[in-house]
């Protein structure tokens, strides 16, 4: 049986727990070869053991994704062995303090926007080229409700997810002749490390798990994807286009 994402390179980035590790898996089990990226290299063996298990196959980069120069280094490794990027998921990030915006510590400030906003830029600068060699190229970044709605105490978080949708739809006007679709997804309230963090009294069997999400998330990377530009919200399972201001 032919798979759907049979013969695809897909790079997952936070790959090793959370959403990034269920839709890792999703992408591998439906054929894809996963190149994970991580800071914990005991996560990312765990993935490749559950690749492995599923029939999958994997390509771990351990590395911390505000190493910038190691982003531009897996641009040029997957030009030297495939010359080309069929899927990127662009999905690692981190919460910051929740505290008032005049409160912020400059290095927290400053670490949130390199892991959820400066990171991205970098990997779309050192995989660009790979994804318009792709004959479907596919780019998923994940976002977050914070973006808009901007709740108070969660400054750094909610004006980096802001300023990686501006980013990303931009690359997508950009790329609106091209082969290649660009996305942005917000998965919601997700049973996640991060949610427990922002949310410790939230009973976490209340929220969808992981792999509820990943599952929607693969309408993004299908070949026959006619979006791009979008920002896509994950409803009761599915996924559905949010509207733009304006």
């Amino acid at each position: 049986m032919t798979l759907p994402l049979n013969d695809k390179i897909a790079v997952v980035t936070g790959a090793s727990r959370g959403i990034g590790r269920a839709v890792a898996l999703e992408l591998a089990r439906a054929g894809a070869h996963v190149v994970a990226l991580a800071r914990t290299v005991g996560g990312l063996e765990e993935l490749d053991d559950e690749i492995k298990a599923a029939g999958g196959s994997a390509t771990l980069v351990p590395a911390d994704i505000t190493d910038f120069p190691a982003l531009d280094r897996l641009g040029a490794a997957l030009y030297e062995r495939w010359g080309r990027l069929d899927i990127l998921i662009g999905n690692a990030g981190i919460l910051g303090a929740l505290t008032p915006i005049g409160h912020v510590e400059p290095k927290m400030w400053d670490d949130v926007m390199a892991v959820n906003l400066t990171a991205n830029w970098r990997l779309i600068r050192s995989l660009d080229p790979l994804l318009r060699a792709a004959p479907a190229g596919r780019a998923v970044f994940v976002t977050s409700g914070a973006a808009t709605s901007a709740p108070a105490y969660w400054g750094p978080y909610s004006v980096s997810k802001a300023a990686l949708e501006t980013l990303v739809r931009t690359w997508a006007t950009e790329s609106s002749k091209l082969d290649l679709a660009v996305n942005l997804v917000n998965p919601g309230p997700i049973r996640t490390r991060m949610r427990k963090q922002a949310m410790p009294g939230e009973d976490p069997l209340s929220l969808p798990a992981p792999e509820d999400f990943a599952a929607a998330l693969m309408e993004l990377v299908a070949d026959g994807l006619i979006w791009s530009g979008e920002i896509f919200d994950f409803r009761g399972g599915r996924l559905v286009i949010r509207e733009h201001p304006g």
